[in-house]
This record gives structure tokens, sequence and C-alpha cells, in this order.
């Protein structure tokens, strides 16, 4: 597989939009000057830091399971600060917020520390697995006896 240098920079712009969309659906009264802001923010810390591919969707993925787990919290706050006493609809909203942004949370964390995982594993050739000097296993009786 041919990688070129510039493969993972293309990733770290492609993951930086996926967590600023991310962004935007969490917080939804952002400006179009904050979503660049977090966009250009994300891609500059994933170019930094995504030497390889694989951990440029790592850190992306890592991001969005905090986004994630910063809806509910930030769906409060608004709710709160709209009225000191949420109406039924509101708490619902709180409560679908709070559900879906836990599940979401721990699925897209648990899904960046595999890919961190995977990641520091040494890479190794398929071939190199199997030695060439062992014999296939046999089943132990022999030939006459089945």
């Amino acid at each position: 597989m041919i990688t070129h240098w510039w493969s993972p920079q293309l990733n770290a712009l492609l993951g930086s939009l996926v967590v600023a969309a991310g962004a935007w659906l969490a917080w939804d009264s952002f400006s179009p000057w904050g979503i660049l802001f977090v966009a250009a923010g994300v891609a500059g810390l994933l170019i930094w830091q995504g030497r390889t591919i694989g951990l440029v969707w790592a850190w992306a993925t890592l991001f969005l399971g905090l986004e994630s787990l910063a809806w509910p919290i930030v769906t409060m706050v608004q709710i709160h600060s709209l009225t000191t006493e949420p109406t039924d609809e509101q708490m619902g909203a709180i409560l679908s917020a709070a559900l879906t942004g836990l599940f979401s949370a721990v699925f897209w964390i648990t899904f960046a520390y595999g890919l961190f995982k995977r990641d520091r594993q040494p890479v190794a050739d398929a071939a190199s697995d199997i030695p060439a000097s062992q014999p296939a296993p046999s089943s132990g009786r022999s030939r006459k006896n089945r």
C-alpha cells in the first residue's frame, strides 16, 4: 500500500470537520466563526499528534466521545438558564440528552481506546507468524485406525 506524506494531514482535516460537526450538533448556539475556530484548533492538534492515520482518527473519535459526554451538561445548563422550573418537555429533553450522550460517549471513547491500542501494537508480517519448520498438526490417531 502506497502512502503519501499528506495522508495523515488530509485525514486530520477530515477528522477536524467531523469533530466540528459534532460540536455544532452538541452546542447548537455556535456561530460559524466558533465552528471555524473549533475546526482549526482540532486540525492543528490532529496534525501535531497524528503521526499516522490511525492516530489521527483515534484522537478524532476521542474528541467526539468527549463532546458526547459534554452534550447533556450543555443541555442542562441551557435549560437552566431559560427557567428555574423546567417543564415536562424540557425534562424529557434533558433525559434524552443524558441517555443518548452517555451511550454515545461510551461508544466513541471505547472506539478511540481500541484505535490507540491498535496503533501501539507492532506491525508484523503475516508470513512471519507461522514457523516454516513445523509440520502440520495431526490428530494423534494413526491412519490405520481411521
